[in-house]
């Protein structure tokens, strides 16, 4: 069998269309399959979607369609991306895919066989965007959930847990045997003093209190949670549970996870553990890479400023995006996404540099050597310096690419970008052209064409239509093997020239940030307004109501006499009211919002004449009146002045 390789993405969670933070890591992940394709590695790449939670079923109640809907549309303009970006994964795995299910449901049930997954109630302080339980010892002293930063709450939850708290020893003798396990180093310091060190509590890895997900195979009233769901699309992309598993078989385990340092813990910890449960080999390394900022602060939609791609690929294409992403920032720390830094970046490196290189070459060649790469003769200490240059470049990048080194990388093969063009400075072809020596132009003229044929061998895995165009215009086989990179004289005299297109225009950086600008802005309100249309549409759907219609509502004042936590669902109160003479009880997914203490002798808005109805085996009868804005701020509807309970509003 021939050398194998496995890298993955994470299994993006798609509550909305993705932006240029994900983007990032996809194109790192491509840039990695390229790189070990061209060193003669078989290589499988998977990437995917992690479609169960609460949050996709409160997207999809938001704009009237159901979950599998919802994500359907999302996944599609994903995959749309990624063809756009050039990206060549060989297993695109959703969550919702049904062998992914059932690969879910037998994991579930080979862990509770084992003893491992056991079912009891958890209390504890619950995060609701993260959908998350965190032990007291993980947080801030304000009981701030320690991933994202928002406040949590006490929530009961009936749930099956992992027993991760047995592995944890385990876990660090791991990270001692196998250095490489967790990348940079430093996130590994971040994962043994954060979470390790104070000791493990078992995992929840259920929820009763929502029905989007994969049900227990012997529990019904609960659904398996993402740590076993979505981090299992790992092995389901590689055809586990199919009628042909040869590429698990192959290519498990992978040789690198890359993820967002946001999700670290998932994949150092908890992914780790199950798989030692499951008696599965463990992966050869995560790698936690930093985020991308805008203007040092993060991407948020509510602060509006996410970047999209696409706008900076229809400007300036697919290279010039992944040359950014790859070469400013350092694979595993926080990078800073501005639009200046990008024009300057495209100006300099792109345009000045290997733009200008490629273009002088190809016209001085077709000038001075009537358009055919000619023989090269004698060389001299200029000629020298390049040829051992190139090959060097070569042996650095292997290295920096062991560490997934992207900007070193670049920035090494950029030195024999400006080491060329300084070459050109140096041997002064025009002057020599006058001198009418031409055996020491077509020795000058080889060497720069053959400069950037080791050039176009080292960008491959990068920029690979820039790649395919210098050897376009160099006259050169489109598919070059690595190896040749090393070697110093491989292009063929009498090739054939071919001026082509300018690579990379030089921009005028203030006029293309304006543009650029304009068309991000463009795509975040045309998404804003599809939204928007489909929620309108929902609307519509809907039959205008008369007076008579309104009439049959019966809202009336409620006193907020007592609330308590629901048994079984971490999300809702039930809140026992008087309204006037009676006494009622109404279920509300409120918790979020307010403490008990908040609504206890508050008088609200309640449509009493409702069909009662069961959330989660209690009854509720009736439903209080709130109001919702586009950040997610609550607010119960009460009264002006103070007004006896029961009173009616008509």
């Amino acid at each position: 069998m021939g050398k194998t390789f496995y890298v993955t993405t994470p299994i993006y969670y798609p509550s909305d269309n993705l932006h240029i933070g994900h983007t990032y890591c996809t194109v790192a992940a491509d840039a990695i399959k390229k790189f070990k394709k061209l060193q003669g590695y078989d290589v499988y790449m998977v990437t995917g979607s992690d479609e169960h939670g609460q949050k996709i079923e409160e997207k999809a109640k938001e704009v009237g369609v159901s979950p599998k809907e919802y994500v359907d549309k999302i996944v599609a303009d994903t995959k749309e991306l990624w063809s756009l970006l050039d990206i060549e994964y060989d297993s695109f795995i959703r969550s919702t895919d049904p062998i992914h299910e059932k690969n879910v449901q037998e994991l579930f049930q080979k862990l509770y066989d084992k003893g491992e997954i056991y079912k009891d109630e958890y209390e504890g302080f619950y995060c609701t965007p993260c959908e998350a339980f965190w032990a007291e010892s993980q947080m801030d002293k304000d009981h701030n959930c320690p991933d994202c930063g928002r406040p949590t709450h006490m929530a009961k939850e009936e749930s099956y847990f992992f027993r991760l708290s047995k592995y944890r020893d385990a876990l660090l003798e791991y990270y001692d045997n196998h250095p490489e396990f967790i990348q940079p180093e430093f996130r590994k310091k971040e994962m043994i003093n954060n979470f390790l060190k104070e000791g493990l509590d078992d995992l929840s890895v259920t929820r009763s209190s929502f029905d989007w997900g994969v049900p227990v195979p012997f529990d019904k009233d609960h659904i398996v949670y993402v740590w076993i769901d979505a981090l299992s699309c790992y092995l389901s992309g590689l055809g586990l549970g199919t009628e042909d598993e040869s590429n698990y078989e192959k290519f498990w385990p992978a040789q690198v996870h890359l993820v967002g340092k946001e999700i670290m813990r998932f994949h150092t910890i908890i992914w780790p553990a199950l798989l030692m449960a499951l008696e599965i080999p463990l992966p050869e390394k995560i790698f936690g890479h930093g985020w991308i900022l805008f203007d040092d602060d993060k991407m948020s939609k509510s602060k509006g400023n996410v970047v999209y791609p696409e706008p900076i690929i229809e400007l300036y294409g697919v290279d010039a995006l992944k040359y950014f992403l790859l070469r400013e920032f350092s694979f595993g720390n926080d990078g800073n996404f501005n639009k200046e830094k990008f024009m300057n970046r495209l100006n300099s490196d792109l345009a000045n540099d290997l733009g200008n290189l490629l273009s002088r070459t190809v016209s001085m060649i077709e000038k001075y050597c009537n358009g055919i790469l000619p023989e090269p003769g004698e060389s001299n200490e200029f000629d020298k310096d390049l040829e051992t240059l190139a090959p060097s470049i070569w042996e650095k990048n292997e290295k920096a690419m062991e560490h997934f080194q992207f900007s070193v990388v670049l920035d090494d093969i950029w030195k024999l970008v400006r080491r060329t063009n300084k070459y050109v400075d140096e041997t002064t072809p025009w002057i020599v052209a006058k001198e009418g020596d031409q055996k020491r132009l077509d020795t000058i003229m080889y060497h720069l064409a053959e400069s950037l044929r080791v050039i176009s061998i080292l960008i491959y895995p990068y920029l690979q239509n820039t790649a395919k165009e210098i050897r376009n215009q160099l006259g050169l086989p489109e598919n070059i093997s690595w190896e040749d990179g090393k070697v110093w004289g491989l292009s063929k005299a009498g090739n054939k020239i071919t001026k082509g297109k300018i690579i990379f225009p030089r921009l005028d950086t203030k006029k293309e940030m304006e543009k650029l600008e304009k068309a991000n802005t463009a795509l975040f309100e045309k998404r804003m307004k599809e939204k928007e249309k489909d929620m309108n549409e929902e609307v519509k759907g809907k039959d205008l109501i008369t007076i008579d219609d309104f009439d049959k509502c019966e809202i009336k004042v409620a006193l907020v006499e007592s609330v308590e936590d629901h048994p079984n669902a971490d999300r809702l109160y039930i809140l026992h009211l008087k309204i006037g003479e009676e006494k009622r009880q109404i279920v509300s997914s409120i918790k979020e919002y307010y403490k008990p203490e908040d609504l206890e002798g508050k008088k609200i808005l309640v449509l009493t004449n409702l069909k009662p109805a069961k959330f989660r085996g209690v009854e509720s009868n009736g439903m209080l009146l709130a109001a919702e804005d586009d950040e997610g701020n609550l607010t119960i509807a009460s009264t002006l002045e103070d007004i006896v309970d029961g009173a009616s509003l008509g």
